[in-house]
């Protein structure tokens, strides 16, 4: 029981900070969304940062997971970015509300929350470095190469998400995959990939795009 109210707790947390934003979400706002009264939630947690910030823990935690499955189930370097990126973008999109609180309402979170999503883009950062140099080996580009890319990602996926366009993320796969490609394997090599996967887009049926 006190397990399903932890999560019923988390799932709100989720919805009230994406609808309303977390500086004006309450404690009040979260137990009327996930059903629970003011002392359970207490039980479980001193306050709403506690809360958002455990909210926080458990999806980046299911965001990684899921991007380094889809990784290792792939043999190269682009197949490997491909569904890195499609697993970090399909999840978001299912997901508004977790969408919103992971990578924009987390910015209005405090210090400790931002110090959280740094230590999440490293975890993204050396996820694609590990790929690099598993192709590449010593000729890999400066770390600051894949940095700057998993930086970019992330604030074209924040911009999308604060215009409620979240719905649209997979749509950005192709372009996303080029751009994070070229430095490691070439135009060529690149551009081959992006041509792949907008023909797997075009192949898909309406719903699944």
């Amino acid at each position: 029981m006190a397990r399903n109210q932890r999560e019923r707790i988390l799932a709100a947390v989720a919805q009230v900070a994406s609808s309303r934003g977390y500086g004006a979400m309450s404690v009040q706002d979260i137990v009327r969304e996930a059903g629970v009264s003011r002392r359970t939630f207490y039980e479980q947690f001193k306050n709403k940062d506690q809360a958002f910030l455990a909210a926080y823990d458990g999806s980046s935690a299911l965001l990684i997971a899921s991007i380094r499955r889809a990784l290792e189930a792939e043999s190269t370097p682009e197949t490997k970015i491909s569904a890195g990126f499609a697993a970090f973008l399909e999840l978001l999109s299912a997901s508004p509300a977790f969408a919103k609180m992971c990578i924009v309402e987390v910015l209005a979170a405090g210090p400790e929350a931002i110090a959280r999503r740094a230590r999440t883009m490293e975890e993204f950062t050396e996820m694609f470095e590990s790929v690099a140099h598993e192709a590449l080996g010593d000729d890999a580009p400066s770390p600051l190469i894949a940095e700057t890319i998993v930086g970019g990602v992330y604030e074209t996926v924040y911009r999308r998400i604060a215009r409620g366009e979240t719905a649209e993320l997979p749509r950005l796969l192709p372009d996303l995959v080029e751009s994070a490609l070229l430095p490691y394997l070439g135009e060529a090599r690149a551009a081959a990939e992006r041509k792949r996967l907008l023909a797997l887009q075009q192949d898909a049926p309406d719903s699944e795009r």
